[in-house]
């Protein structure tokens, strides 16, 4: 495809996962031979295995301790993710853009007092009256503070804080979807020429109770040991494996990007978000449709990351659709090494991307069982995130060039 000065390039990744921090260790995992077994923890919230947060500096990023302390761990991970991106895009220190910046954030809820709810819940053991219980708990144990520290809209705030990112700001909420609204937001804003540059991202941390018994709830979640993510069995639980993950994309027009000289990574041809019931072949419908936004990439050049949540069901579904829609195309279950990232999951699948074609990377594959090794390097991509509940997006990106 040839460029134009309306392209959306990515010109800055910020990425944190149980892989580790930053460009480094995701290029080692994209670039290398196949891969083994990620980080997993299995004994801390069993039978759940969780892929943690790796170990993080949070002063490379946030500087201030007071910073720190008033920010939950989510909004530490977006912040020093945001900062990550801002960093490898080289405008942390611009002032001036920096002020001009838009800045589209996914985010869920904030993290909630498990104190609290495990009162709730023990006193609720012992009576019948648990709607009068429950009243009294909400306004004798909550904290008004809690509750504001957990709007989702301060992890934009916390980011405009620290890294003076002070443009136009948006939140989306709404689990895989959010991430999805995004990024596409971004991709139309600046293709439309309402916005030059900008700050899109997402993070989630699965190290929590409350995440777990959320999954669990709809009996999601996998049991015992950890598996690559085509390979999940519902015997082993309902598939999904929740991951520790913190993604920023700093997006810009080529012509914004080419002024100042930026490295641009990929291109970002065409993105699109739905979603509906998944009766009746709905799931697979959609999926064929968004997927002839590659009508012009072949599928010997053509690597296809799939953000699958690895609920066993949908996951199979998800692949039999690829496999119809791209015959012969590379498929990666990308969420099998990184865990299922909820709001961050499109944001980081777009960024392994687009350091896939920046490197001409052959990426290993994830799942012997399921995937092939790649002939070379992929010059197109294709990302897609599948709700685990709801909610669907696929994206095109090129090398650039």
């Amino acid at each position: 495809m040839s460029s134009s000065d309306k392209d959306v390039v990515i010109t800055g990744l910020g990425i944190v996962t149980c892989q580790g921090v930053g460009k480094e260790p995701h290029v080692a995992l994209l670039t290398g031979g196949a891969s083994t077994r990620p980080p997993v923890e299995t004994d801390r919230f069993r039978p759940y295995p969780v892929h943690p947060m790796p170990e993080i500096d949070w002063s490379q990023q946030i500087a201030k301790r007071g910073d720190q302390r008033q920010m939950e761990n989510w909004q530490r991970l977006g912040v020093f993710a945001a900062g990550l991106a801002l960093d490898d895009a080289g405008l942390k220190d611009n002032a001036e853009a920096c002020g001009t910046m838009d800045m589209i954030v996914a985010a869920g809820g904030g993290e909630r007092d498990i104190k609290v709810d495990t009162l709730i819940v023990d006193e609720a053991l012992k009576r019948n009256d648990r709607e009068m219980l429950l009243n009294e708990k909400l306004t004798t144990e909550l904290r008004p503070t809690l509750f504001l520290a957990q709007l989702s809209n301060l992890l934009a705030g916390n980011i405009s804080i620290v890294h003076k990112v002070t443009g136009s700001s948006r939140t989306f909420m709404g689990e895989e979807a959010a991430g999805i609204s995004a990024v596409e937001t971004a991709y139309h804003r600046i293709k439309a020429g309402q916005s030059s540059h900008s700050l899109v991202g997402g993070a989630f941390v699965a190290e929590r109770a409350d995440i777990l018994l959320l999954v669990e709830g709809i009996r999601a979640h996998a049991t015992g040991d950890w598996h690559p993510l085509w390979s999940r069995a519902i015997e082993n639980g309902g598939g999904m494996i929740m991951g520790s993950v913190g993604a920023f994309l700093v997006m810009e027009s080529r012509t914004h990007a080419e002024a100042r000289g930026a490295h641009i990574y990929a291109v970002m041809d065409a993105i699109e978000g739905d979603r509906g019931s998944r009766d009746d072949r709905g799931l697979e419908k959609r999926l064929g449709r968004m997927s002839g936004l590659a009508a012009d990439a072949t599928p010997g050049d053509l690597v296809v990351f799939s953000g699958s949540s690895g609920l066993v069901d949908l996951a199979a579904r998800e692949r039999a659709a690829l496999e119809a829609e791209f015959p012969g195309a590379t498929i990666r279950g990308y969420g099998g090494m990184t865990g299922h990232a909820m709001e961050a999951q499109f944001p980081l699948g777009l960024a392994l991307a687009a350091l896939s074609l920046d490197h001409g990377a052959k990426v290993p594959v994830f799942d012997a069982d399921h995937e092939k090794p790649m002939n070379g390097g992929a010059t197109h991509a294709v990302v897609t995130t599948v709700g685990y509940l709801r909610g669907e997006g696929l994206a095109v990106l090129s090398k650039n060039g």
